[in-house]
C-alpha cells in the first residue's frame, strides 16, 4: 500500500489540475509550466502509484475509474493547502495583493497608486490585474476592486462609487456636437462586453438608441477610449477610464450629465479573514482617492428639465 511520502506533491498537482480541468494545456496554464512538464509529473504519478490515472487517445487523456474517485479529495486537499498558504501570507502587516480588472488597473490605479505608496512607505502592494473571480476567502489576495451590483454573498463589501457614464469624442469631433441629437449624427464606438448601454445616458434627453450610427466595435474599453481619443467615434465612457484623458484634454466631454447605470465599485474581502494594517490603509485612501479623482462637473447629477435655462 503507496503512503503519501512516496508520491511527489508536484506529480499530485499535475493530476489535480488535469483531471479539473480537462487537458494537459489548461493545467499548464493554470500552474504556470510547460505541457511537457505537466505530462511528465502525471506519468510519474502513475508509476508511484502503480495505478493507470488517464486513458491516452488521440492526445487525449481521458480520466480513468481511478482518478474519478480520486478527484474530489484531490482537489479539496488543494484548496485547503491554498488556504493554509494564503492564511499565513495574509496575516502580514506591510503587506497587500489586489485582485482588480485591467481596465481599471490600467487607466485609474498605476495613475494613483504613487500617492499611496508615499502615503504608506512600509506597505508593500502587489497588483492582479485580471478578469477572474477571485475568491478572497481561499485565495492569496487580500482585497478585489469589482464593479457589479452587489450585494456578494459569502464576502465582506463595502460601495466605493456608483458608476457613472457620458460620452466622450475627440476635440476635432466635438466641434460638431452643439446638441446631444448631434451625437446621432457621428460614428458610435461600440464595446460589447459593456454591463450598460446608450439608454442610460440618452433618457436623459428623451432620445432612443435608434438614432445612433454603426461604428467600430473593440472588446475592450481601454481601446474603445484610445479610439475615441484618435477620432473614430464618440465613445460612451465612464468615470475611472476616462477622467485623466478628459483632464488632459485628448477627450472632450460635450455635454456634463453623468447618469448612474446602476452599477458600483466596490471593495471586496474574505468574510472570516482578520483584518489587517494594510487591507485598512488602502480601503480608506481609495474611497477619498476614488472621490478626489472624479471630480464630478457643475451640472453632472442634474436632470436636463432641471437645468436653468441659457
Amino acid at each position: 500500500m503507496k503512503t503519501l511520502n512516496q508520491i511527489h506533491l508536484s506529480g499530485l498537482r499535475a493530476v489535480e489540475a488535469v483531471g479539473r480541468l480537462g487537458s494537459v494545456k489548461a493545467a499548464a496554464d493554470s500552474l504556470g509550466v510547460t505541457v511537457g512538464a505537466v505530462s511528465q509529473q502525471v506519468q510519474k504519478t502513475e508509476a508511484q502509484l502503480g495505478v493507470q490515472l488517464f486513458e491516452r487517445k488521440n492526445r487525449l487523456l481521458l480520466p480513468t475509474p481511478q482518478l474519478l474517485a480520486m478527484q474530489p479529495h484531490l482537489t479539496s486537499a488543494m484548496s485547503s493547502l491554498a488556504t493554509a498558504v494564503a492564511t499565513t501570507v495574509r496575516g502580514r502587516e506591510d503587506a497587500l495583493t489586489i485582485s482588480v480588472a485591467p481596465v481599471f488597473a490600467g487607466k485609474w490605479l498605476v495613475w494613483h497608486l504613487k500617492e499611496f505608496n508615499r502615503l504608506n512607505p512600509g506597505i508593500r502592494v502587489r497588483v492582479e490585474a485580471t478578469v477572474d473571480l477571485v475568491d478572497p476567502n481561499t485565495s492569496d489576495v487580500d482585497l478585489c476592486i469589482r464593479v457589479g451590483h452587489g450585494p456578494y454573498p459569502g464576502m465582506n463589501a463595502e460601495k466605493l462609487l456608483n458608476q457613472r457614464v457620458f460620452p466622450v469624442c475627440s476635440p476635432a469631433l466635438a466641434k460638431e456636437i452643439k446638441c446631444p441629437e448631434d451625437i446621432g449624427k457621428l460614428p458610435i464606438i461600440h464595446d460589447p462586453g459593456q454591463m450598460f448601454t446608450w439608454k442610460t445616458w440618452l433618457d436623459l434627453f428623451g432620445l432612443d438608441e435608434s438614432i445612433l450610427q454603426d461604428g467600430p466595435s473593440f472588446s475592450d474599453g481601454s481601446l474603445c477610449l484610445d479610439a475615441a481619443i484618435a477620432g473614430q467615434g464618440v465613445f460612451l465612457a465612464w468615470e475611472t477610464l476616462a477622467v485623466y484623458a478628459v483632464q488632459s484634454g485628448q477627450v472632450i466631454a460635450p455635454f456634463p450629465e453623468r447618469p448612474a447605470t446602476g452599477l458600483g465599485y466596490w471593495l471586496i474581502s474574505g468574510k472570516d479573514v482578520p483584518r489587517t494594517r494594510a487591507k485598512d490603509a488602502f480601503g480608506s485612501w481609495l474611497k477619498d482617492e476614488l472621490q478626489r479623482s472624479i471630480g464630478r462637473p457643475k451640472g453632472a447629477d442634474v436632470a436636463p428639465e432641471q437645468r436653468p435655462s441659457p
